[in-house]
């Protein structure tokens, strides 16, 4: 089999380790097959004969990872954010979702969604998409054809739903199973086991997801203590578990397989130590938790509790999906909270590895440039202002704070280009 060699050239930044930024400057990115070989400094004899796409004094930074979006709520932006959780999903998301049950709306909105996504320099994503099968399928198919690395979830509800999003829980698991067995083997889209929360959700419906996790050896989503009524709504329709994150775990779905859950916002140290003890990565959404009034995740205290943590989007309750914009503010908000929980305010350099390889662990060796890893790069044109003599790390921070995705000129995903719509 011929081995496909890329190799770019510029300035390349990111992060090993989540309090470390590393920095080649005018360096090549070498990869074979989409995967990372080295990072060298002047070019290799053995590959002076391929084609080198040389980006000078430019940026190349690792792809942006989502952990947690709507995909579906794309449209809805903006929309109801002087609401909180609750009355926020019964005024706009349930009735905006339950128009997914015709295809050609889910195909315009689904392809303005990757549109955006690729925008905003996001590699790899990972999504809610509705109850609905066949839009569901739609998502793959687009987002596959556009090379976008993904997990895309088929919504289940059966019960505390509008009639028109609510599901026969057979019904729900039969189409579930058949998405899986259709997309299973996608090596770049696959399916993700995705009760929508537990307050949706019948212990039937919880029982049989877990058993298509553990049959399909397939990741897990959901959304976790994002609000205090949401909380307390999980205690009276399952007081046997009592604590939110326990009932998941008692239906196999938090960690047996790779699990994210969104949010953990209002967490308990036993919900702590449960995400701990099961390998659940937990998804800080910062934008959404503002806009919700839902509160602060206590990124500090999960950190210093050796909980993963990564970022996430989660529009249509955020109303954006820059990852960039996700990473700052999830360093802002870690500098103004008032629980002592909250800890010290993150670095830019834990923001940033949150971003890129922290999140990228979901997907496997995804968000550095160390060996082995994908070859999921941007890169980025800072737009420095002439005379300006700042170092690469500097453009670096610069780029974060103040640019945006006009700045990012080319994005790649696995060594491969991925092209946007002019």
């Amino acid at each position: 089999m011929n081995q496909l060699i890329f190799i770019l050239k510029g300035n390349i930044v990111f992060t090993p380790k989540p309090d470390q930024f590393v920095v080649y400057d005018n360096s090549y990115l070498i990869s074979c097959n989409g995967i990372v070989t080295q990072i060298s400094q002047t070019l290799p004899d053995e590959y002076k004969n391929y084609e080198v796409s040389d980006y000078e004094n430019k940026l190349i930074i690792p792809g942006f990872v989502d952990l947690h979006t709507h995909a579906s709520q794309f449209n809805q932006r903006g929309l109801g954010l002087d609401l909180q959780l609750l009355d926020w999903l019964n005024e706009y998301t349930f009735k905006e979702e339950s128009r997914f049950h015709d295809p050609s709306y889910a195909i315009s909105v689904y392809e303005a969604f990757a549109e955006e996504v690729i925008r905003q320099g996001t590699t790899r994503v990972v999504i809610f998409a509705t109850i609905h099968k066949e839009s569901c399928r739609l998502l793959i198919e687009i987002l596959t054809r556009k090379g976008i690395g993904a997990y895309v979830g088929k919504v289940n509800m059966d019960c505390n739903c509008p009639e028109s999003l609510q599901e026969d829980t057979d019904q729900s698991l039969k189409d579930t199973e058949e998405l899986i067995r259709t997309w299973g083997d996608n090596p770049l889209v696959r399916p993700i086991i995705t009760p929508r929360f537990a307050p949706t959700s019948s212990k039937k419906l919880l029982a049989g997801l877990g058993k298509l996790a553990e049959k399909y050896k397939l990741p897990v989503q959901s959304h976790l203590s994002e609000n205090e009524n949401e909380i307390a709504w999980v205690a009276r329709l399952f007081p046997e578990q009592r604590e939110y994150h326990r009932v998941y775990e008692h239906y196999q779905l938090f960690g047996q397989t790779p699990t994210l859950m969104a949010h953990c916002v209002h967490v308990t140290d036993k919900c702590v130590s449960g995400i701990r003890e099961n390998g659940v990565i937990a998804v800080h959404c910062p934008d959404s938790n503002l806009n919700l009034a839902s509160g602060i995740m206590p990124v500090r205290k999960l950190l210093d509790a050796d909980v993963q943590v990564g970022l996430g989007t989660d529009i249509g309750a955020g109303h954006s999906l820059s990852m960039v914009q996700a990473l700052v503010k999830a360093i802002q908000v870690s500098k103004v909270s008032n629980d002592p929980a909250c800890g010290k305010p993150l670095t830019l350099a834990e923001a940033f590895y949150m971003a890129t390889k922290g999140g990228g662990q979901f997907f496997g060796k995804v968000g550095s440039f160390e060996p082995g890893f994908a070859c999921d790069a941007l890169v980025v044109d800072p737009c420095i202002a002439p005379g300006a003599a700042f170092t690469s790390l500097e453009k670096l921070q610069q780029f974060v704070y103040t640019g945006s995705s006009e700045n990012i000129i080319s994005r790649y995903c696995n060594g491969k280009k991925i092209k946007i719509s002019q």
